[in-house]
């Protein structure tokens, strides 16, 4: 267990290690050369923020991945030429990451083939909450989340074990039926070992979301607000702006991963707000699983408030992404209105008269973009500058107009005249 544990740590990067890195991508029927290179931008900015640098980017058009090595032998052929060219180079490739979650037996083939570190978009994420979980409960499912994904992955680890014969039935033929060399068995003790830890982390996250659950329910007679979207479009900002408070807040992939509660006062009117961790495309399974007690703040809000980076080439597929995310929860239904944040930093080009082309994002104003969303959302949305302020007097206004009706529908008998709730908690407080 202790080689499998200095295997696993050793796959963690590290801010202070700064590896270069490749990446790796396919550009299929479903995801266009386009979409790729998206894809690939964010997966560099995952890897930025784990602290590598990527210096190489590889992509291929497929049908589909290939289940045995993901790609076609050509490329890796390529790539591994890559690697072997920049071997006396300053800074030598050390990992190539992959945009997809990799199977045991593609992560083993690569591995074969490439002779360096391979990690894929699961792995990398899985690192990136490592390094950010502060405090005893996201640590708590991190660790869950990455014994998920490496549990049908440990037959990799112990390669290095030769599967030898022995024991009653001789040399093999008909009396080996059951013998096992001292890989498999290994193995099935690190299985019976993670398993069993898999067990105490879950026994432990559910302590917690019962602790969880009764903190929520002290809260009093408060409308609940919930700051939700895609990772780094500013939500830990626009918290700080509105709360008055100093959460955490980085131009960085999940800067936030424990759920923040402030309570905010607006014209005499209190309610509770909570910052929540960012979603991303192809966010892991486990992750969604193991931060279930995170994700609660969002399952119990009365409003959603969901933040968009306008400035993003891609913002319209991360709204999708966060919808979608949001389904997935079951929290489709409640009552929500889209804040477009970082105005300040939106960029556009006038296309030329000459030019016939079909226009995209690039080419529209902001102007013209906000008239797009005013007169599909209505009132539903609204445009702002948490950096700059911008509209903030406007956005404290339509909260306050939401949290009213929505407390009003709730609590009919209460004439908001509330107690001075001394509600000002963060997971970290609680958990430590």
């Amino acid at each position: 267990m202790r080689e499998f544990k200095e295997k696993q740590n050793s796959e963690v990067i590290t801010e202070t290690q700064a590896e270069t890195a490749v990446l790796v991508g396919l550009v299929t029927p479903l995801q266009n050369e386009r979409k790729t290179k998206e894809y690939l931008d964010e997966l560099e900015f995952l890897a930025t923020t784990a602290g590598a640098v990527t210096v190489k980017r590889f992509t291929q058009r497929m049908n589909g991945p290939s289940s045995v090595t993901y790609l076609g032998k050509g490329k890796l052929d390529e790539i591994r030429e890559y690697i072997v060219r920049e071997e006396d180079a300053e800074r030598p490739v050390g990992m190539v990451i992959f945009d997809d979650e990799l199977s045991a037996k593609q992560l083993r083939n690569i591995e074969n083939v490439l002779k360096v570190k391979i990690l894929d978009r699961t792995t990398l994420i899985l690192d990136i909450f490592a390094m950010r979980a502060q405090t005893a409960n996201a640590k708590t499912q991190v660790e869950l989340a990455q014994y998920r994904y490496m549990l049908p992955r440990l037959q990799r680890l112990w390669t290095h074990l030769e599967r030898q014969g022995g024991g009653s039935g001789g040399g093999g033929g008909k009396g080996t039926v059951g013998l096992r060399g001292p890989g498999e068995t290994q193995l099935e003790m690190d299985r019976r070992i993670i398993l069993n830890r898999m067990g105490l982390l879950k026994q432990r996250l559910a302590d917690i979301d019962r602790q969880k659950t009764t903190q929520r329910s002290n809260r009093g007679r408060l409308i609940r607000v919930a700051l939700v979207g895609y990772t780094n479009v500013g939500k830990s900002t626009l918290m700080n702006l509105l709360a008055k408070s100093e959460v955490f807040a980085e131009n960085k992939l999940f800067a936030t991963l424990d759920t923040t509660v402030r309570k905010v006062i607006i014209d005499n009117l209190p309610f509770l707000l909570s910052d929540t961790v960012g979603f991303i495309r192809k966010l892991p399974t486990d992750l969604v699983d193991s931060f279930k007690s995170t994700l609660d703040e969002v399952r119990e809000a009365d409003f959603l408030l969901h933040v968009v980076d306008i400035s993003h080439p891609d913002f319209e597929e991360q709204i999708k992404v966060v919808e979608k995310t949001l389904a997935d929860l079951g929290c489709a239904d409640k009552p929500s209105m889209i804040i477009f944040n970082k105005v300040d930093a939106y960029t556009w080009t006038e296309k030329d008269a000459d030019d016939l082309t079909p226009a995209t994002r690039e080419n529209v104003s902001l102007d013209d973009l906000i008239r797009t969303w005013m007169t599909r959302l209505g009132s539903d949305c609204l445009f702002i500058s948490a950096r700059e302020k911008t509209n903030f007097d406007t956005l404290r206004q339509v909260l306050y107009n939401k949290v009213r009706e929505l407390h009003v529908q709730k609590y009919p008998y209460n004439d908001f005249l509330f107690e001075k709730y001394d509600i000002e908690t963060t997971e970290t407080e609680e958990n430590n």
